[in-house]
């Protein structure tokens, strides 16, 4: 037997068999407490008949003598008076149905179906003559009649209701699961490509809009993680090009012609420059895409962040004659998340801030409410307040960076790294970073949640 394949069509299945099972329980229940209420209300008629008879009877001279009432034509049909096992009274019936009776008397008070005759004798003693056995009869055919009809129409209206439960449950199953039918056709229409497409079966009422929400929270997720592998993707692309670029010019201008070994040094500690900066883009980049994710947790000492970063960007701030001051908070300050993470977000920060500075960049923590803050000043040009917000964005260098990388010819380029992922960084760990446009310097600020 095949099996069905849909849910829809296994569960109609199911609804049919059961309602089915449950009809014929019902039917066959009937039809037998049918039979057992027809057979005893023909118990009780030919018992009141005999008794009727019993109490009739009457003898003189040994012969029996019909009671005198009006338009009496004698004992009922089917009445049979014996004594001693004689007959003194008997209908004019078939001789089979006569010998049954005969059978009967001989066991007074029990009922006894004549087989083939449709017939129930029933013997009793007569009241004033204990010698005398009335037997009467009942015919059955009536009964059994009913009981025909009985099942034949329980057995139409069982039929006629499965049907009408089949159609019924049918287009019950058909409405109910509609929903599932347009989900499945719509996500089968979609491609990897449709990232925002989603079932919208708006606000959950029952398991199946429970389900299409689910569903779309599930596809939210996804189609963040796509944007975030998409993203990380074409942002280590980016970042890798130009160090990538950078060392393969050096590397053939170092391979065109022998050179002096001042000249080879020089090449190979550009290369190694810009192996370092794919390295911190690599780090920072992975570090981005795990926070994001959610599968970094831990703690970092402010004040060992602060060290760390001022340490790294130390050289950079020299080559542009400018120093770092870093102000220790006074108490220990925990940052909720990792060392590595709390170093990434700072560095792109500190290292825009050592190539725009003048003199100084200054470098601090301190508490504020439930967060912890962290201070990168400079006092270079400073944030126009109309590039306050699109600094951040990828791939986007503001007034000063673009004025000193002019000046300087691209000396000092940096490790690439950007606002845009200092503050993306700062934003999948909790915090942010935010810029104070001045005319008097950089001011940025780093707000990460406490550990």
């Amino acid at each position: 037997m095949t099996r069905p394949r849909g849910v829809r069509s296994r569960l109609l299945v199911t609804v049919v068999v059961s309602v089915a099972v449950a009809l014929a329980l019902m039917t066959a229940g009937f039809n037998v407490l049918l039979a057992r209420s027809l057979s005893r209300d023909a118990d009780s008629v030919v018992r009141t008949r005999a008794a009727t008879e019993a109490a009739s009877v009457y003898l003189a001279n040994d012969r029996l003598v019909a009671p005198d009432q009006p338009d009496s034509g004698g004992l009922v049909t089917q009445a049979w008076v014996f004594k001693d096992g004689r007959a003194l009274e008997a209908p004019r019936v078939s001789a089979a149905l006569d010998s049954a009776a005969v059978g009967a008397a001989t066991t007074p008070g029990a009922p006894v179906d004549v087989p083939g005759l449709d017939t129930r004798l029933y013997a009793m003693p007569a009241s004033d003559y204990p010698s005398i056995v009335v037997v009467a009869g009942v015919s059955l055919a009536p009964y059994r009649h009913t009981q025909r009809i009985a099942l034949i129409g329980s057995l139409v209206f069982a039929g006629l209701l499965l049907l009408v439960v089949a159609l019924i449950a049918r287009w019950m199953l058909r409405a109910a699961l509609r929903p599932v039918s347009r989900m499945t056709a719509d996500a089968e229409a979609w491609s990897e490509h449709e990232l925002d497409r989603r079932f919208a079966a708006g606000e959950p009422y029952d398991e199946l809009s429970q389900l299409a929400a689910t569903l779309d929270r599930l596809l939210d997720r996804l189609s963040a993680s796509l944007r975030r592998e998409q993203r990380f993707s074409a942002e280590v692309s980016h970042e890798l090009r130009t160090p990538l670029a950078k060392v393969q010019a050096e590397a053939e201008l170092a391979l065109r012609r022998e050179r002096q070994p001042a000249e080879y040094r020089a090449a190979l500690q550009t290369v190694l420059h810009n192996t370092r900066s794919m390295s911190v883009a690599i780090e920072t980049l992975v570090a981005a895409a795990q926070q994001e994710s959610g599968l970094t947790h831990g703690r970092s000492d402010a004040s060992a962040v602060i060290d760390e970063v001022s340490e790294m960007c130390g050289r950079l701030a020299a080559d542009n004659g400018a120093r770092i001051a870093t102000a220790a908070p006074a108490v220990p300050l925990a940052v909720g998340v990792e060392p590595e993470v709390a170093v990434r977000i700072l560095q792109p920060l500190v290292d825009n801030a050592c190539r725009l500075a003048a003199t100084s960049v200054s470098l601090g923590a301190r508490r504020d409410a439930g967060d912890v803050v962290f201070s990168i000043d400079d006092d270079g040009p400073g944030v126009r307040a109309d590039e306050a917000e699109s600094i951040f964005e990828p791939g986007v260098r503001g007034s000063a960076t673009r004025a000193g990388e002019s000046a300087e010819a691209g000396s000092s380029a940096g490790a690439g790294l950007g606002l845009a992922l200092s503050r993306r960084l700062a934003r999948a760990a909790g915090g942010d970073v935010t810029v104070r446009p001045a005319e008097d310097g950089g001011h940025f600020a780093v707000r990460l949640p406490a550990g």
